[in-house]
């Protein structure tokens, strides 16, 4: 009787302790699966957001209006023919106002807008491609420039692809050096010499002197 009753007693408690060591094993034998880390999502934002010249790539043309602008001497002109690379690629235009295309030779750029400059190659093409598709573009802006010299933050030299303004090519060189006298400045153009007071063009006075800038122009900060 007593070992019945110890029986009894004692019987659920030796499952328990059997299947809590069981459970125990289990887990510890069982492969924990790591938690799922956030997906990053890629980056979207543009590189170079305070570059100012981040958002052109190089090699890029000019901003210059195909339809308006003059073509002159220096300036480099990207032609594209579609499906002919021996016809495509950057050219220059001479001292003469002309380029020099294979095969074709000689055409005439000097004074023409990249429109009308599409429309010659085209013509002069006919005999060599059927139907030629032909964009001409100014990749690089060396016929039209102007100059900042002295106490300006980026002096050099500029092109005048846009119609520009004294405070406005002020801006764009980065502003006037600390020490630089605003009240003297003067545009050089030949033997000119055109007067630009930055301190009362600014505060909205005598705004006459803020002319636009021409092929040629230096912009003199003294110091």
């Amino acid at each position: 009787m007593i070992r019945l009753t110890l029986t009894r007693r004692f019987l659920p408690m030796s499952l328990g302790m059997f299947f809590g060591l069981s459970l125990a094993v289990l887990a510890q034998e069982t492969p924990v699966a790591p938690p799922a880390m956030p997906q990053t999502q890629p980056n979207t934002q543009p590189q170079g957001v305070n570059n100012p010249n981040a958002g052109r790539p190089a090699g890029a043309a000019e901003p210059v209006n195909s339809s308006t602008y003059k073509i002159g001497a220096a300036d480099v002109l990207n032609i594209q023919v579609w499906g002919e690379t021996r016809f495509s690629g950057p050219v220059t235009v001479q001292e003469d106002g002309t380029i020099t295309m294979a095969l074709v030779g000689q055409l005439k750029a000097g004074g023409m807008t990249p429109n009308e400059v599409e429309k010659e190659v085209s013509e002069a093409l006919a005999k060599y491609v059927r139907q030629p598709l032909v964009t001409v573009t100014v990749a690089q802006v060396g016929s039209k420039q102007y100059y900042m010299d002295g106490g300006i933050n980026r002096a050099g030299k500029y092109p005048l692809v846009v119609p520009t303004t004294i405070l406005e090519a002020i801006s764009e060189a980065g502003g006037l050096q600390p020490f630089a006298n605003g009240k003297k400045i003067y545009v050089l153009r030949g033997t000119r010499r055109i007067p630009f007071n930055y301190k009362d063009v600014i505060k909205g006075k005598h705004m006459e002197q803020n002319i636009k800038l021409e092929p040629g122009d230096h912009v003199i900060v003294p110091l």
